[in-house]
């Protein structure tokens, strides 16, 4: 990943507006066009990936279903936790599509173990697990090799909405959070945790924007930069093609 690469705290985001600029940002990037990080919430929402099956929705109710474009089938987004958008370009990276997904999941176990949580894999059911409970998934889209989505970690949320659908497709698979395992971290604090570790497995070097807004289109060249930053939300978190679901 290119020096300079920006991280963007967006506090609580509504879902399509947030696809749309992580879409739109990719699409009109190029060669040029420093990679970004996007960290926020979600209000509660449900996602079906490109290769999701209605059938694994059991009981919407009130919350919104929304077909999306990553890989993979249902999970539950909702406050309380966080959500890491990575729009990175991965031949200038030096990474495969194995590689990346396997670096993000090892930041998220690497992140745990140091809060005193045996983080672990999980054959046949891909992403991070405690105790045989998924805390975090992974699902990502690659369009001219170039990543959108990313990973989601469960830290202190309402977990109840998961019983309504198979998570990621998998009937009966529990779930757990941070705060299940005794860490009091908000979601900005979790970032906070998380965030050296992905540094260490990427290998970048990140300026930081507390902006309360998209930027949708790329604004520079080389080295990205800041272009204006806005008043910042209340919520914001501030810290201390191919297809994958992990």
């Amino acid at each position: 990943m290119q020096e300079g690469t920006i991280i963007r705290r967006l506090g609580i985001r509504d879902y399509a507006e947030t696809h749309a600029a992580m879409a739109h940002f990719t699409h009109e990037r190029d060669m040029h066009t420093g990679d970004e990080i996007w960290c926020l919430q979600h209000p509660p929402v449900f996602t079906l990936g490109l290769a999701g099956r209605e059938e694994h929705v059991l009981n919407a109710g009130d919350i919104p279903l929304i077909k999306t474009d990553r890989g993979g089938q249902v999970t539950y987004h909702g406050p309380g936790q966080l959500l890491v958008y990575l729009m990175l370009d991965l031949a200038r990276c030096g990474l495969t599509v194995k590689r990346y997904v396997h670096l993000l999941e090892q930041a998220v176990i690497a992140m745990c173990r140091t809060l005193e949580i045996d983080a672990t894999l999980r054959s046949g059911a891909p992403g991070v697990y405690v105790a045989g409970k998924k805390i975090a998934a992974l699902g990502i889209r690659v369009k001219r090799g170039c990543t959108y989505h990313g990973l989601a970690l469960n830290v202190d949320m309402d977990l109840a909405p998961f019983q309504r659908i198979h998570p990621c497709g998998y009937p009966g698979l529990e779930v757990t959070q941070l705060a299940d395992w005794g860490c009091a971290l908000t979601v900005a604090g979790a970032f906070d945790r998380l965030y050296p570790h992905l540094r260490d497995q990427l290998g970048f070097d990140a300026e930081t924007s507390g902006v309360s807004g998209f930027f949708a289109s790329p604004s520079g060249r080389g080295r990205h930069t800041v272009a204006g930053e806005g008043k910042r939300n209340p919520h914001d978190i501030v810290p201390s093609s191919t297809q994958s679901s992990f």
